[in-house]
This record gives C-alpha cells, structure tokens and sequence, in this order.
C-alpha cells in the first residue's frame, strides 16, 4: 500500500506542476496552430464569421503564383551571408580563445551588437546606407570609388539588409563557439602539437570536429532567421525597390493584414514551416554525416 500511495502522491505532485505550463502550451501554442491549419483550407477575411472551405486552393495558388512561391529567391543572400557569419564567428572564437592581451575587451566589442534592439539598428543602417551623405559612401569616396545605391539597387539591396545580420549576430555565434572551445580538453592540443600538426591540421581534424554539434546548433538558428527575415526589409525598404527585398514572411503578413486574406496568409505560413523543417533537416544530415567521418 504504502509503494502504491507513494507513486499516486508522485503522480500527483508532478500533474499539479505540469498542468499549468502544458495548459498554457496547448492554449498558446497548439491549438492557434491547429486553427491555422484549418484556416488555411479556406477563404476568410479575417471578420466575418463564415469561413468558406476551399480544399487545397490556397496551397496551389502558393506554389503556382511565382509574385509568392518566388521570392524565396531573395533569402539566398541572408543564407549565404549567415555561413560566411558563422565561418568568421569560429575564426574569431578561436583567435580570442588564445592568450591575446585585450581578449575581454574584444570580445565584449564584438558581442555588443546582439543586444541593442533590432529596429534601432535598421535605423542607424539606414544613415550608413543612405545614397547621399551615407557614411558608407562618404568612405568609399575617400577611396575615389562613386556612390552607390545599396538599398536602391535590385542586385545589391538583399546583400546590403543581410550584412546588417552579419554585423549583428556575428559575435553572438562567437560567443556560443567560444564557450565550446572552451570545453575541449587542453590534453588533445598538446598531443596534436606533439605529433606534430600544424595550426590549420589541429583546427581542421580537432577543433571542428569537436564544434560539430555547435555548428549545427548555430546552423539551426542562423538558416531558420534568414528564412523568417522580417524586420530588417520591413523598415528599410518595405519590400522595395519593385519587390525585389521582398521577404516570404513580409509577403505574409501583407497578404493577412492589407489583402485581408487570412487563409492564404495561414497556408503561406504553413509552408514556410515546411520549408524550415526541410531544409535544416538537409543541413542536419549533412552536418552528421561530416561528423561521423571524421
């Protein structure tokens, strides 16, 4: 009697923890999800009453409509950026985990730009980038090199809004890779340097290897923001110039809130999970699959 009461007052204490926090889970999380799912099946405009069912229109005007499915196009710069991010946040990590005198401060110069507030940012972006009496521009005519449009340009504007990503969030990947540096034991250095590899061999066959599951956290979070990338085009160029910064998730948001159709904004947001879900898996795999050969 006493083992049976013993895991009935278990089970007790740990349902009255628990049943708030997965009450809230499923008020907040699955159930706004569950409806997106099904809104997304349908026409509605967001305040009438009836949603009218309409099957998988909304999914094939999607993939059909390339003003929607295409725009995925302008994420490549934001991924591509995010890797060259994460290469530089490793080589930054690594040197700053030697003994360099000023590490402290350098570090905390480089980690500075992920805690002030992403609209601010834009903003002070927009003085660098702006045509005119830019700073950017005003240094590289110092250089004689002329003024350059980068937001009003179609080919430059998605790299110039990535960069700003690259400037913001390269030192909080450094931070996290450097906490790993740290946790490699110092004994796999010394017997490395004693059989006699080079920097570039201990940093290729030791280090990254031991950064594997980091690098795939970082993977995770750098390639999921640039899919979902909102902010930075939201206030610099408001999709422009002709949509060519135009974000998948700013398509979104203006097809819910200034077309008033919420079910083809709810399918465009179910999409854009799938895509996530699928390409991080890709990038997961791959990142394993490195791993387990070396």
């Amino acid at each position: 009697m006493n083992g049976i009461s013993y895991r009935i007052q278990k089970f007790i204490i740990v349902f009255c923890f628990l049943i708030v926090p997965v009450v809230l889970l499923c008020l907040f999380t699955y159930y706004p999800a569950v409806k997106m799912m099904y809104i997304s099946f349908t026409s509605w405009d967001g305040y009438s009453d009836k949603l009218v069912w309409i099957g998988i229109a909304n999914y094939k005007e999607i993939f059909t409509n390339s003003e929607l499915f295409g725009v995925f196009v302008h994420h490549l710069p934001y991924v591509l950026v995010g890797i060259v991010q994460n290469a530089a946040a490793i080589v930054f990590a690594v040197i700053l985990n030697s003994k360099l005198r000023g590490r402290n401060g350098f570090r905390v110069i480089l980690f500075l730009p992920f805690i002030m507030n992403a609209v601010a940012v834009a903003f002070m972006f927009q003085y660098v980038f702006d045509t005119q009496n830019g700073s950017l521009n005003a240094l590289l005519g110092f250089f004689g090199i002329g003024k350059i449009s980068w937001l009003g340009n179609q080919s430059l504007v998605n790299f110039s809004l990535a960069s700003i990503g690259f400037w913001k969030f390269m030192g909080y990947n450094m931070v996290i890779y450097l906490g790993a540096l740290q946790a490699i034991p110092g004994d796999m250095y010394e017997a490395a340097k004693i059989d006699g590899a080079n920097r570039f061999q201990t940093l290729w066959s030791l280090t990254l290897p031991n950064l594997t599951k980091i690098i795939q956290l970082n993977m995770f979070l750098t390639i999921s923001g640039a899919l979902a990338i909102f902010d930075l085009p939201f206030v610099l160029t408001k999709g422009g110039p002709a949509g060519s910064s135009e974000t998948f998730l700013l398509k979104t948001v203006e097809t819910a809130f200034q077309f008033n159709n919420f079910g083809l904004a709810s399918a465009m947001s179910i999409v854009l999970l799938i895509m996530t879900a699928l390409i991080l898996g890709a990038q997961n795999l791959a990142i394993q699959r490195r791993g387990k050969q070396q």
